[in-house]
């Protein structure tokens, strides 16, 4: 009962910051931030007004969520899988690392938004381009990451598996991806914020659908409310994903922590 509480009392900062944020755009009466009613009411009709069996979804939730929910999970999840998998090859081999490190140095620091007009001229736009786009901006942060976990396992668990005759798969599979998933799960956390970055950037360019999109079409129309709709469906996936991807963690992770706790 006492964490329930508690969980409750930290969301109060929640409705305290909407009630504020009416009061003073009502009393300021500021054309660029509509009070937080109107964006509901307009979020409302605009993207879950739908009938039940679609979800409540709307024909522009259909035509624009979808599809960037869409390429946010494909290239999200193909950036995530390849740099893990790269990472920890890296980790594991000096040589590997030393060749390749001053290139991987190089590219995590252009900024992912410059590299949209090379995509461009490379796939054209649409889908390919957005997905270039956002697997572009993630690989780096869990690359590093996986990198960073996979070099500086502690050298006695692989003299243990090398003294039992453990296979190369096994210890990969049972020590070393173990030992460096604190470092793999936090590169992990960091690339959900830049895929969504990266998905609405990229929908800025060349593209017929997306939430993006939609925010370009709305500033175009000078429809405000319509803007601001979008801003909170992002952040509110944002929150979503960022929460998801902590229960994640913590039950996958929960060995991990307890050793912290005894050590």
């Amino acid at each position: 009962m006492s964490r329930v509480i508690t969980r409750i009392a930290r969301l109060w900062i929640i409705p305290a910051a909407l009630v504020t944020w009416e009061v003073i755009t009502r009393i300021a009466e500021a054309v660029y931030f509509p009070p937080p009613s109107t964006i509901l009411v307009r979020l409302h009709e605009l993207w879950f007004s739908g009938p039940f069996t679609r979800a409540f979804l709307t024909q522009e939730s259909i035509d624009h969520l979808l599809p960037s929910l869409g390429r946010l999970v494909l290239g999200w999840g193909a950036a995530c899988a390849v740099a893990v998998a790269v990472g920890v090859a890296l980790g594991r081999s000096a040589v590997m690392y030393d060749c390749v490190s001053p290139l991987i140095h190089f590219f995590r620091s252009v900024p992912p938004p410059m590299m949209i007009p090379i995509f461009m001229t490379m796939t054209g736009v649409g889908t390919p381009l957005q997905l270039a786009a956002i697997v572009f901006g993630v690989v780096w942060p869990v690359l590093i990451n996986s990198l960073d976990g996979a070099r500086y396992v502690d050298r006695k668990y692989l003299e243990t598996c090398e003294a039992f005759g453990v296979s190369r798969v096994q210890r990969v599979t049972r020590v070393i991806l173990p030992a460096a998933a604190p470092k793999i799960f936090a590169g992990l956390r960091l690339s959900v914020a830049l895929a969504l970055i990266m998905m609405i950037i990229s929908e800025y360019v060349g593209s017929t659908e997306g939430v993006g999109y939609h925010m370009l079409v709305a500033q175009s129309q000078v429809d405000i409310p319509s803007m601001w709709t979008a801003i909170v469906i992002l952040g509110a996936l944002g929150l979503v994903l960022n929460a998801a991807f902590l229960r994640v963690e913590r039950r996958l992770l929960t060995w991990h922590r307890a050793a912290r706790t005894n050590g």
